[in-house]
């Protein structure tokens, strides 16, 4: 695998967040589990982005694992 991410989709996945709750994004575009990490990145450079949902309520996730606000969708699918 390179250093760059599998492009998992070209479009966000939109999800169900809980507030407080902590949260595994996948970086590599492996994942079966997509925008989540399921533990794909094993054995490459690649490390999942925890983070803590702000508030309970859907959210846009990156699946094209170039966006500039990670874990969130930013349209930079739209480029890549």
């Amino acid at each position: 695998m390179s250093d760059r991410p599998n492009i998992a989709a070209r479009e966000p996945a939109i999800v169900e967040l809980e507030e407080g709750k902590n949260y595994w994004f996948c970086m590599c575009g492996q994942s079966k589990k997509q925008p989540f990490c399921d533990g794909s990145h094993s054995g490459t450079s690649f490390e999942p982005l925890k983070f803590t949902a702000e508030k309970t309520g859907k959210a846009a996730l990156c699946q094209c694992k170039h966006s500039g606000k990670k874990p969130f969708c930013d349209g930079t699918h739209s480029k890549v």
